[in-house]
C-alpha cells in the first residue's frame, strides 16, 4: 500500500479494507490478483448492494470465486 494512504482517516480506512480482501482471499486459497480482478469485473454488474444473499455470492469462500481465482 502507498504510505500516503494512511495520513488521512478515509485513506487509511481504504487501505485497511483493501488489505483485508486481500488477505482473506489469500486464506481461503485465492490467488489475490484473480479475486480482485473477478470482483472489479463483476460487482459493477450486481444490481442489488443491499442484499446480503446477492453479496454472498462474492465472498472468497463461496463457490464462483473458488472456482474462478483458486491458486
Amino acid at each position: 500500500m502507498p504510505k500516503n494512504t494512511s495520513h488521512s482517516p478515509k485513506g487509511a480506512k481504504a487501505s485497511a479494507i483493501v488489505y483485508s480482501l486481500i488477505e482473506t482471499a489469500k486464506a481461503n486459497g485465492l490467488d489475490p490478483e484473480r479475486y480482485l480482478k473477478y470482483l472489479f469485473e463483476k460487482l459493477p454488474n450486481t444490481a442489488n448492494f443491499k442484499d446480503a444473499e446477492t453479496l454472498d455470492q462474492y465472498l472468497p469462500w463461496a463457490t464462483k470465486p473458488q472456482e474462478k481465482c483458486k491458486e
